[in-house]
């Protein structure tokens, strides 16, 4: 028999996105259950490279970089190849100041403002420990007293009394059996994406079928699949994309490593150029998607390589070198031996390219930043040289449930769901066509929090 559990709101999933919602609602005085069908809590926000994009703030101003919610949702929309939801981009950059500023005041510690990275016009990405911070919002939920974890728990169907109803609660399976869960204020989605469903991103992306998946075990797309049921409508799901520069062999390292925006050129096995390098990771995911074997090699040489961060794991080129991941040789004609690709196409790329440099146009490809709209075009002619093995990781599927500027999911024919709210990688429409570096763990915190008030008044 099925035990019943009363609650204000429901949030399922324990990441980043779900503890957000959960602190805010809790804060605003909301009894709140969290449901977590892992034995730990975490899932790909714990696993992510730790990236916020914030616009505006004191770390920003501390090193002298001039930034404004208009240029951030500038260039969200045109990263996304202005397929995101305006109005959800708005909400973001409409909160994701004051929600900056309320993590700090939860005590989450970020590092020094990075340079700009895939899809910023100047620099924003914001660091933290992403499992660390996941803990720390999960520490306070419980600190609140209002927050009740249920931890190996999962939602199977959602709960309401007719079709027309709203949603009043969720049917979950736990270590106890049956669980039914009735929550006053409804109940929010926060439930990840579909990375680790194979028969799934078939459906929706066969062109990533061979491509690397990194990302939460309990990323199988149940939340979407719950919400479908009741009638729910989808977006961005042809945009369903992989992250370039992962490894294409090496499964213990789970970030990828971004050379070319630091000035290398990317490069497949005959050893020509394929791609404007400064444009977004997941279009370069597409485009290497589509290289022979799905590989290519990010070439570049020793001052490119010095100015690797090491304070940011896709920039942090020493660790990857000693981790035996980059190819290092003394020149060119050596490196293009080592990784097996002509060496006179190679050479030929590599002056083609410099010529672009010295010129100030990529004739070929248009390349005109190093990343976006930042950082001027370098030459790569200094030895030694570098490769780095690169294809693209799905990390996340980043597309999913329609939701509106309140973060209340719609349905097919556009109206909202009464009582379902959605939050984090389970929803589309934010990003649109691509990715800014930042924007995932980003749309986490914020739109967890506006989801959270939007079910807290009803």
């Amino acid at each position: 028999m099925s035990r019943n559990l009363e609650t204000e709101l429901l949030v399922v999933g324990g990441g980043l996105a779900g503890f957000a919602a959960a602190l805010e609602a809790a804060q605003a005085g909301v009894n709140v259950v969290l449901l977590e069908k892992m034995a730990a809590t975490g899932g790909s926000s714990a696993m992510s490279g730790g990236c916020l994009a914030f616009a505006g703030t004191d770390l920003q101003a501390a090193q002298g970089v001039e930034d404004s919610a208009e240029l951030l949702k500038r260039d969200l929309l045109e990263v996304g190849l202005h397929e995101n939801d305006p109005a959800l981009v708005q909400t973001y950059v409409d909160h994701q100041l004051a929600t900056y500023e309320w993590l700090k005041a939860q005590g989450v510690a970020f590092s020094p403002v990075i340079e700009a990275s895939s899809g910023q016009s100047v620099p924003r990405v914001h660091t933290v420990d992403p499992a660390d911070t996941v803990r720390l919002l999960e520490a306070r939920c419980r600190a609140s007293g209002r927050v009740t974890i249920l931890l190996d728990t999962r939602a199977t169907r959602l709960l309401r009394d007719s079709e027309t109803a709203p949603v009043r609660g969720a049917q979950a399976t736990g270590k106890d059996g049956e669980l039914s869960i009735w929550a006053s204020r409804g109940v929010l989605l926060a439930s990840g994406g579909f990375g680790r469903n194979a028969e799934m991103v078939h459906r929706f992306a066969p062109q990533y079928d061979n491509a690397v998946f990194v990302g939460g075990d309990g990323n199988v797309g149940d939340g979407l699949a719950m919400a479908r049921k009741l009638g729910a409508d989808m977006r961005d799901m042809i945009y369903i994309k992989g992250t370039y520069g992962k490894h294409p062999v090496d499964m213990l390292n789970h970030h990828s490593c971004l050379a070319v925006y630091k000035g290398a050129i990317a490069v497949n096995e005959h050893g020509k150029r394929f791609v404007d390098e400064s444009i977004s990771y997941k279009l370069l995911g597409d485009a290497v998607m589509a290289q022979p074997y799905h590989t290519s090699f990010q070439i570049f040489d020793q001052p490119i390589f010095d100015s690797g961060d090491d304070r940011v794991r896709i920039l942090d080129f020493s660790r990857r070198l000693e981790e035996g991941l980059i190819i290092q040789a003394d020149t060119l004609q050596a490196l293009a031996r080592q990784i097996e690709v002509p060496y006179e196409e190679l050479q030929a790329t590599v002056e083609r390219y410099n010529g672009f440099c010295d010129a100030g146009e990529d004739e070929e490809f248009g390349r005109r930043k190093l990343v976006h709209h930042h950082g001027e075009l370098r030459r790569i002619e200094t030895g030694p040289f570098y490769a780095y093995p690169s294809t693209a990781a799905v990390f996340g599927t980043y597309c999913g449930l329609r939701v509106d500027a309140g973060l209340r999911v719609l349905d097919v024919f556009g109206d909202a769901i009464g009582g379902l709210y959605a939050a984090g990688e389970v929803i589309g429409g934010f990003h649109g066509g691509a990715y800014m570096t930042g924007s995932a763990l980003g749309k986490a915190v914020v739109l967890g929090r506006v989801a959270a008030t939007s079910a807290a008044q009803g």
